[in-house]
């Protein structure tokens, strides 16, 4: 048990010290990373890159960010493509992943991951972004979008847009199966669910030959020593 609470603490300790991958640095990346649906999980993949997600959520400029995604239509014709990207079934499944649950076993105990969580909420100045945002220049620029007519007319003509028009004939391509298909017996798929896919082939060996049975010799109906043998007589002394 005492093992088992080190190797628990030492993965946080290693959780904490490096996140999965880089994260975004502005609000439009943020958005962007959201409503991909290749990486909008990994954020609950690693403790550490949650507290960054939590942090760029404390912003009040990444709820913009993500408003103004939604009135653009080309947001939902990349999330429509995503979701029939094969990485998005990597995205989704890592999340089976034993040392996915590992690493938030270890930030539950990890006092630090606790202390990074209520410093956020703690932090007066979120709450005085909050108090400002809607008479930032980008509230504003939110607001007047929402009465340009040229916002509906891209929503009208979003269904003929080339964009559009390649998503919805991606069905019809057998290489999307085909690369679903390849997606899922790929082991890197499932995190290290998929190691055990990835063992490698260990021969059979070919079963062992009996050795022929040995085949009795004829038998002269004719040699009287050949029937005695067939016909052993009790007490009798065997023929040679």
């Amino acid at each position: 048990m005492k093992k088992l609470s080190l190797f628990v603490v030492l993965c946080a300790a290693t959780s904490f010290a490096q996140a999965s991958g880089p994260a975004p640095t502005t609000p439009q990346g943020w958005a962007a990373k959201m409503t991909d649906p290749t990486q909008n999980a990994s954020a609950f993949k690693d403790p550490a890159a949650f507290a960054q997600w939590t942090a760029a959520m404390m912003n009040p400029a990444t709820s913009m960010a993500l408003a103004q995604q939604g009135m653009d239509p080309n947001t939902a014709i990349k999330m429509m493509a995503g979701m029939m990207n094969p990485a998005a079934l990597q995205n989704y499944m890592q999340l089976t992943d034993p040392a996915v649950a590992m690493k938030w076993m270890a930030a539950g105990m990890n006092p630090n991951f606790y202390a990074s969580l209520m410093a956020q909420g703690l932090n007066p100045n979120a709450y005085l972004g909050w108090m400002t945002a809607p008479l930032s220049p980008q509230a504003m620029n939110l607001g007047m979008q929402a009465l340009n007519p040229g916002m509906y007319a891209n929503w009208m003509a979003a269904p003929i847009s080339p964009g559009a028009v390649n998503t919805m004939m991606a069905p019809m391509n057998p290489n999307l199966y085909m690369n679903w298909m390849g997606a899922g017996m790929d082991p890197r798929t499932y995190g290290s669910w998929g190691s055990m896919m990835a063992l490698p082939a260990q021969a059979i060996p070919a079963p062992a030959q009996a050795a022929p049975a040995a085949v009795p010799p004829p038998v002269n109906p004719m040699d009287p020593a050949s029937l005695l043998k067939m016909l052993p007589i009790p007490g009798a002394p065997p023929a040679k």
